[in-house]
């Protein structure tokens, strides 16, 4: 991931095409030491390709990737129910809690 950063960053500087070199020289600037056979493999996996055309092709792939708590509304009817009790539940200790101070803060 840092080597993909390193070349997006040389080419929104104006290196149109970054050179192994480049970005060794640009992570070492930050004092990060660089794998040269990674470095290489990016540079091919990227050669002849618009980096805007392949951030746009991720970008449309990762919209269709349902998203984490996207549950069906049966199924969530339950648990919202038992997640308000366990937030009563909570009120109602933080209430005896409260009490058992006396009236005395910590910096009061």
């Amino acid at each position: 991931m840092k080597y993909l950063a390193a070349y997006l960053l040389l080419q929104q500087g104006g290196n149109a095409a970054p050179k192994a070199a480049d970005i060794t020289a640009l992570l070492a600037t930050v004092g990060i030491e660089s794998e040269a056979e990674r470095i290489t493999t990016l540079i091919a996996e990227l050669a002849n390709k618009n980096v805007e055309e392949l951030i746009a092709e991720g970008t449309s792939k990762l919209a269709s990737v349902p998203a984490g708590g996207a549950a069906a509304p049966a199924a969530g009817a339950p648990a919202a129910g038992a997640a308000e009790e366990k937030k009563e539940e909570k009120k109602e200790e933080a209430k005896e809690e409260s009490d058992d101070d006396m009236g005395f803060g910590l910096f009061d």
